[in-house]
């Protein structure tokens, strides 16, 4: 019978323990399985070697010479795939770099806090990268493992070194000065921005993915995208622009607040602004599927997959956050 051309390391480890134990009963205890479950592995084994490696009897339990011959050669094997897997678990002990987007904003800090509730032996440091698009290239380049943004929205080649999974779809918001006029209801029809001139990071190389929302949002609406703009940075800063230009900010419900502002949820549709976890592709750390368990938690908990039946979402995200399945309407 030829030699196999690969021998699963779990059945070495049947054999090693039965060959060390000299009994089926203290081997499956060991391996925390069922005897019944050991006994199986070790014929596999003995099949896929064309020997037999146990004498049984009901007395005892004794190994073969070809047993004896296979002892050490499964010793050395086991005990290099423990190194390498002692090695992979050290990386794995690294801490997780999570990007927020922006302080301050709900969706990611949730998630983040859960996680580390979760997996509290692992260290998830959280980074503010701005946009997905900024943290795309982070992603892929090893400096950053983790963020949360509009998946659609990234250039298909950004895409394809990455995965994604659904966490939100999180309903759209203006900012606006406390003066403007559409500051004093409780909620802003979509409608009433007709006229408008709207800030949504136009010419922010980091967030081009959420202009690119904005824009879809906007088209055939009668609203105008505001021009680039230097990136505004601080509360402080913020508002004294806002009260400069006097232009509405496109934001997301849990945009936190800011000084001179007020934050008004859009509707008549409900804009949402579709949110996944994302991280580059072959990623495997106790962080994220901690991260992954939080998400689908939450989500579950909170309705953040269920969608307003007077929503608005473009179709390319539709497809993305559905995985090809029918939304979910609330």
């Amino acid at each position: 019978m030829p030699a196999p051309a690969h021998i699963d390391p779990r059945l070495l480890r049947a054999f090693v323990a039965v060959a060390e134990e000299l009994h089926f009963t203290r081997a499956a205890a060991r391996l925390y399985v069922a005897q019944q479950a050991l006994s199986r592995d070790v014929r596999r084994l003995e099949r896929e070697l064309g020997a037999e490696l146990f004498v049984r009897t009901t007395r005892q339990v004794t190994l073969t010479p070809d047993g004896e011959r296979l002892l050490p050669h499964a010793r050395r094997v086991l005990a290099a795939q423990d190194d390498l897997l002692a090695a992979f678990s050290a990386a794995q002990a690294r801490p997780l770099l999570v990007d927020l987007n922006t302080e301050g904003l709900v969706t990611g800090r949730r998630v983040l806090h859960r996680a580390r509730e979760l997996a509290p032996a692992h260290e998830l440091m959280a980074r503010y990268e701005s946009g997905l698009t900024g943290a795309a290239a982070e992603l892929l380049a090893g400096r950053l493992d983790v963020s949360f943004g509009r998946f659609a929205g990234l250039d298909p080649a950004l895409r394809s070194g990455l995965a994604q999974q659904p966490v939100r779809y999180e309903p759209m918001a203006v900012v606006l000065p406390e003066g403007h006029p559409l500051a004093g209801p409780a909620a802003v029809p979509v409608a009433a921005l007709a006229g408008e001139t709207v800030y949504a990071g136009a010419g922010n190389p980091r967030t081009p993915e959420w202009t690119d929302l904005a824009l879809r949002l906007f088209e055939g609406r009668g609203i105008r995208l505001a021009p680039p703009f230097p990136l505004v940075v601080g509360d402080e800063e913020f508002g004294r622009i806002m009260a400069k230009t006097g232009n509405p900010v496109l934001a997301v419900v849990d945009f936190p607040p800011m000084p001179g502002t007020v934050r008004r949820p859009l509707v008549d549709p409900v804009p949402l602004s579709p949110v996944s976890l994302v991280w580059r592709k072959g990623l495997v750390h106790p962080g994220l599927a901690a991260l992954r368990k939080a998400v689908a938690e939450i989500a579950r908990i909170e309705g953040w997959l269920r969608r307003p039946a007077d929503s608005w979402i473009p179709a390319t995200d539709e497809e993305v956050m559905s995985g090809g399945m029918p939304p979910v309407h609330g």
